[in-house]
């Protein structure tokens, strides 16, 4: 099984459930990882060069998908829209159709940079996913678990790790404040804002900006 592994701190509960789930099961023997950022998993998938990831939500329309992805409620602090001349960042794709579709203009930036900028600047710029909730009252999903083939292994791994408390190990988290330079309070309080199973109302949003964004001109 090759799992395509996004390192962005939003998922950091999950990679800690990986190693875990990973060491009690089979699937210790056959796990494998491709690591890059979103954009680059969701060619790698498309392409069937990975079984399963967190695929952007805006191309994950006609995949194999379960109800696992990231959610934000109402703000997510790590997908900002800054000041300036449009322009996408390279690294996101669901971000950056998010932007039009809420029809605004600057530079879209996603991930820990964001989070980092959010934390460390005066000008914080606009979150996404907080102008989102303002406009829609939903809350917005950001990734969904994708996969190809069996479903069974996948629906067993999900069902898993929604089941069990979302804990980061402290020396996890130490590496991860060194990894990104962003304090371990700080990566904590933004985990707070993360959630991860697409209940009822996450599922109408994901309906809802889909549909908005097949609206966009081409």
């Amino acid at each position: 099984m090759i799992f395509g592994k996004i390192e962005y701190l939003n998922l950091l509960p999950f990679h800690v459930f990986m190693k875990r789930y990973a060491r009690s099961s089979q699937m210790r023997h056959i796990l494998h990882y491709k690591r890059g950022v979103p954009a680059q998993i969701n060619k790698k998938f498309h392409s069937r060069q990975i079984d399963a990831a967190f695929i952007s939500s805006i191309t994950s329309a006609q995949c194999q998908c379960l109800n696992l992805g990231i959610i934000a409620r109402k703000e997510v602090k790590s997908v900002l829209l800054l000041p300036g001349e449009d322009k996408c960042d390279h690294e996101s794709a669901t971000s950056n159709v998010l932007a039009k579709v809420l029809d605004l203009q600057g530079e879209v930036i996603i991930g820990d940079k964001a989070l980092k900028h959010y934390l460390n600047s005066q000008d914080k710029g606009i979150d996404l996913a907080k102008v989102w909730f303002e406009q829609h009252g939903l809350p917005f999903v950001f990734a969904r678990l994708c996969y190809h083939g069996n479903k069974r292994p996948y629906e067993k791994l999900a069902k898993n790790f929604l089941r069990q408390a979302h804990k980061v190990p402290q020396y996890i988290l130490k590496t991860a404040s060194s990894n990104t330079q962003i304090d371990a309070v700080d990566i904590l309080d933004y985990l707070k804002l993360i959630e991860y199973k697409l209940d009822p109302h996450a599922l109408l949003s994901l309906k809802r900006f889909l549909r908005l964004a097949n609206r966009l001109p081409s």
